[in-house]
């Protein structure tokens, strides 16, 4: 669990970027297939997956956010309509317009570490909305990028944080949750 007092933290963020294929991609469209093109399955899903840093990993000192913009450019050449935009058809048909504008990246620091949360670190996570950025105007089915990735680093000592869009948060202790009751939805998680 959080530590019995509160949980003060910093979020700063860079301003959203696309991060389009790193090479030239298909410009066409592709249909959903009728399963994917329900009504009820229009709307997004946010989620949130922690990775501790590994300096075993052999990235030779090389910033980690850096790594992963570039294989986000390099995967979307395989994926390429990922980099594209929902479109709307006769009888409201959705396609893939595979336009290579790409995906959507914030890059984030954040001066708490993942030890900090404690036991939180699984769902229902109490921290997700202050950690996620909801970019205005991306939260829409039709028209935006499809993927939205926001990497947050804890700062370090010889980082400089992101002077753009900060968010201060303070965080009380959780209020734990008997295993045999559902807890709320994440949006109505106070903590």
């Amino acid at each position: 669990t959080l530590a019995s007092k509160s949980l003060v933290f910093t979020v700063r963020r860079q301003p959203p970027e696309l991060i389009a294929p790193a090479e030239p991609t298909p410009h066409e469209l592709k249909l959903l297939s009728d399963i994917d093109d329900q009504e009820s399955l229009r709307f997004q899903i946010p989620f949130i997956q922690f990775y501790r840093n590994n300096p075993s990993m052999g990235m030779g000192g090389r910033d980690p956010v850096m790594v992963i913009r570039e294989a986000i450019a390099r995967t979307l050449v395989f994926y390429y309509p990922f980099a594209g935009r929902l479109r709307e058809g006769p009888a409201r048909k959705l396609m893939v317009d595979c336009t290579g504008e790409g995906v959507m990246f914030i890059e984030a620091n954040a001066d708490v570490t993942l030890d900090q949360f404690g036991d939180a670190l699984q769902p229902p996570f109490p921290c997700l909305e202050e950690l996620l950025f909801d970019v205005p105007g991306s939260g829409a089915i039709l028209n935006c990028p499809l993927l939205l990735i926001q990497v947050i680093n804890s700062l370090l000592p010889n980082c400089l944080p992101a002077p753009h869009n900060t968010n201060v948060y303070t965080l009380p202790p959780p209020h734990p949750y008997p295993s045999k009751i559902n807890p709320p939805s994440l949006h109505t998680i106070h903590v």
